[in-house]
Parts: C-alpha cells; structure tokens; sequence
C-alpha cells in the first residue's frame, strides 16, 4: 500500500507524463533497462491504462550493457506491449561519428551523447523523457520538470523557465526539443519504497549475488570482456549488488547482503554515499556530469 507521501509523488509524475503527451507531437521514453526508467514505464502505463502508452522508448546501447539488462528489457517491452527503438554507440563509431576510447579507463559512456542526439534527430522527438532525480548528482539538482534544449540538443542551466504553479511551458523552436524529469521530486529511498509497494520486476543486478569483480580505484567493475584487470589488479570473487545500471566500464557495484527489496530499502536508507558514488565516469572531474549535460547528455 502507497503511503500518502508517495501517492503525492506518483500524482505529480503522472501529470508531468500526461502533460507530455498533451504538448508534444513525438515524444518518447529514454529507456536504459535501470530502475528509475523501468519505474517511468510503470508510472506511464498507470497514467494511460486502459489505453497502450502513447510513445515509443528509445534505448541507446554502448555494446557495453550488462547481459541481464537487454534480457530483462526485451521482457518487458514484451509486457508493456510498446515499440522499442535501439540504436548503438558502434554505429556511431563505424560512421566515424565518434572516437572509441582508449586506454586503461576507456568508456563508451560519453560516447552515447552523440548517438543520443543523433537518434533525436532522425526520430524528430520533440520531447524525451528521461528518469532523472535530483538527488542522484549536484548537476540533476539544477533541472527542471520541462528542460530545454536548444537546436544542437544543449542544456544552458543558467537559461532555464521558470515552472510555477506546475504550469510547464513547452513551446520551443525548429529542431529544438526538451528532456521531461517526471520523477524529479523522487529520492532513491523513495523509488526503492514504490518499488516494494507496487511489486514492480527488476533485473537480477540489483539484489546481492556472487560476482567476478575487479577493484579499479576503489571502484568494483564486473570482470567482462570489456573490463579486464589492469597490471597488478587481480579477480576476486565477491558479494555484491549494483545501486545503478549503465554502461559495464564504469559502472561499480557494492559489496552488499540485500537479496531482497525489503532489505535493499532499509540499506539504502541508510547510506551514506549516493548511488552515482560508484559511477567511475562521475569521478572524471568534479564537473564531469553537468559538463557532459550540457553537451546533450541524458
């Protein structure tokens, strides 16, 4: 059962989804198969049932995911009923679009930015919806419910509108679009709480399990083909969990007994560090989020 503070959470989302569909003519879903975009699915096919979710999702894949992710994915895209479009960061790469990294800390996680946009163009998306909470970085703070971005797919966080009265202003020019955060207000404990209260599926990353891991600068990357230990790093096999899920190169789990949601709630709420801590391509610089938002990044 909801608790009064979620529902008020759930309202507000619901309405930002609905006001979507209501100004934008080709809006979309940016779904990366983590828990803040499979919870927007859910708050989608609640804001519009009985009728199908009115959008397409949009998942970039680096080539780099996490098996378990497209698994889970493809379920429940197969659940939900909705079109699924995918476009890969190696297209990019073979389009020469981009550079692949190099290097002991080579990612493709800056990569998609370009494939991102790229999509948004083809696809002529006005509106892309996104499931980013305020609390997961300093550079989320800044957003808005509605956040503009210009014709080349840039965030200007100094030139943003005002959203009084939950009034959301979506006019925009020629090849200009917008990122729509409905869940903006929500905390990680909160989505965790709505996720145990609706019952909601999640990939098997998330609960603690036995893991290959690698430690990179206090950081425990998944041993895969794409993460190899360096010299003087070695394979160990740990217990562990993941608090979010992207790109397998920099995306770090933590050691962690919680094999269930129940349990998973009452550690989160006690942690200290945010989820985004175990993010390597966080640690780049300390602007390295808002740097890479301003460049048309999620």
């Amino acid at each position: 059962m909801l608790s009064n503070h979620l529902r008020i959470l759930e309202s507000e989302a619901i309405y930002v989804l609905r006001e979507v569909a209501a100004q934008f003519e080709r809006p979309l879903l940016l779904f990366s198969g983590g828990k803040d975009s499979i919870l927007l699915s859910h708050l989608a096919r609640k804001a519009f049932y009985p009728a199908p979710i009115p959008f397409p999702f949009l998942h970039i894949d680096t080539g780099h995911n996490f098996p378990e992710t497209l698994t889970f994915r493809d379920e429940l895209i197969a659940r939900l009923g909705v079109r699924l479009i995918v476009r890969y960061v190696q297209d990019s790469i073979d389009q020469g679009r981009v550079v692949e990294e190099t290097g002991p800390y080579a990612s493709r996680n800056a990569l998609q930015t370009v494939t991102l946009l790229d999509a948004l163009a083809e696809l002529k998306a006005d509106a892309a919806i996104g499931g980013a909470r305020r609390d997961e970085e300093k550079a989320r703070a800044k957003e808005r419910f509605f956040s503009h971005r210009d014709e080349f797919g840039q965030w200007d966080p100094k030139n943003q509108r005002p959203e009084l009265w939950n009034l959301y202003n979506g006019r925009k020019k020629a090849n200009e679009h917008f990122r729509v955060f409905p869940i903006s207000n929500w905390t990680e404990l909160d989505v965790w709480q709505y996720i145990q209260a609706e019952r909601i599926p999640l990939p098997s990353l998330y609960f603690s399990h036995e893991r290959e891991v690698i430690n990179r600068d206090g950081t425990w990357l998944a041993a895969s083909e794409v993460v190899r230990p360096l010299p003087g790093e070695t394979i160990r096999r740990k217990t562990v969990r993941f608090r979010t899920i992207g790109d397998m190169t920099c995306t770090g789990a933590v050691e962690s007994v919680a094999r269930t949601i129940e349990e998973i709630v009452n550690e989160v709420a006690t942690a200290r560090v945010t989820e985004r801590g175990t993010r390597a391509d966080d640690k780049r610089s300390e602007a390295a989020m808002e740097d890479r938002k301003k460049a048309g990044y999620f």
